[in-house]
């Protein structure tokens, strides 16, 4: 029996690129769509995927990717703020597609009465794709291990701190190649999830103080957690490269989820469902080492002491 073709959207994302690997090595045909063709599309197709260039918000775009595909995997960029439309038109697309595997990229954080737009945003995309009726199944994952690096390297590199507004409650990192291997378990036998909602944890639950002794131990370099306060943080990542006003109002209203305890919980998801324990926070730095900026303090030449390892 020949398997069914796999759209993956938002593919050469941190999730979407991981998911795309994973399907071809299982053998599966997959469909991938980018906003424009650049090196990373051509390096999925050069692995063996179809590529097309698809516009959330352009129905008949959505509709022309979505021909022939009898699984999803949906994954909208947290700069986005029409998530609703895009969801909307998404689920119109896969439902005249008959598809009926239908995995949703969400969050922990989705509810009706947070603070954050695409948190709201969120909960209601759930809502829609299951009164869709295409096989919808919800990840909701905590905070990737990547924002380690995506909001901390600069400062851990230059200063030796890491600046978070996360106060001393924990949550348990995941990274995004373990999300991936859940979404793919999912893709590859959706029918007993269908309308599921799951919360995707790493293995151990952390405060970021203690994710900043991890990180000085594996990085060979002193690194201090800075609880900052919220709109001083605010300000500071509104010049980050690739956040724009829309998402740095969600991570300032995450943030403050963060303090009040809803990120904070272990589940068993990715080693049920991703078919592997999660990546240890200790294992995920060493794999990305040269993310930190750090790399030439760590490994080299340490034979003894606080950032000895021996691997």
């Amino acid at each position: 029996m020949s398997k069914s073709l796999i759209l993956v959207t938002g593919s050469t994302g941190k999730t979407g690129s991981a998911v795309v690997r994973q399907l071809l090595d299982r053998g599966y045909p997959v469909r991938a769509t980018v906003r424009r063709r650049d090196e990373r599309a051509d390096e999925l197709e050069s692995l063996g995927a179809e590529v097309v260039v698809a516009d959330f918000h352009d129905l008949h775009s959505m509709r022309a990717a979505m021909e022939g595909a009898g699984r999803v995997y949906f994954v909208y960029p947290p700069q986005g703020a029409r998530l609703i439309e895009a969801t909307t038109i998404a689920a119109t697309a896969a439902r005249d597609a008959g598809v009926r595997g239908f995995v949703n990229m969400s969050q922990i954080s989705a509810r009706q009465d947070s603070d954050s737009p695409l948190a709201r945003q969120h909960w209601l995309s759930e809502g829609i794709l299951d009164w869709a009726d295409v096989g919808a199944i919800h990840i909701r994952p905590t905070f990737f291990a990547e924002m380690l690096y995506i909001l901390g390297a600069k400062t851990i590199a230059t200063e030796g701190k890491l600046y978070l507004p996360y106060g001393d409650e924990r949550h348990a990192p995941v990274a995004a190649d373990d999300i991936a291997r859940v979404v793919v378990g999912l893709l590859t036998d959706p029918e007993p999830h269908v309308g599921e909602r799951y919360v995707l944890t790493g293995p151990k639950n952390m405060t970021v103080a203690e994710m900043a002794s991890v990180l000085s131990e594996e990085l060979g370099t002193a690194v201090e957690y800075v609880d900052l306060p919220l709109d001083v943080w605010g300000d500071a990542i509104s010049g980050v490269e690739g956040l724009n006003e829309f998402a740095v109002t969600h991570l300032k209203a995450v943030a403050v989820d963060h303090q009040n305890g809803i990120f904070s919980g272990e589940t068993d998801v990715v080693e049920r469902i991703g078919g592997q324990p999660p990546l240890s926070l200790p294992d995920f730095i060493r794999k990305n080492l040269d993310a930190f900026g750090v790399a030439s303090h760590a490994y080299a030449g340490q034979e003894s002491g606080p950032g000895a390892r021996h691997i």
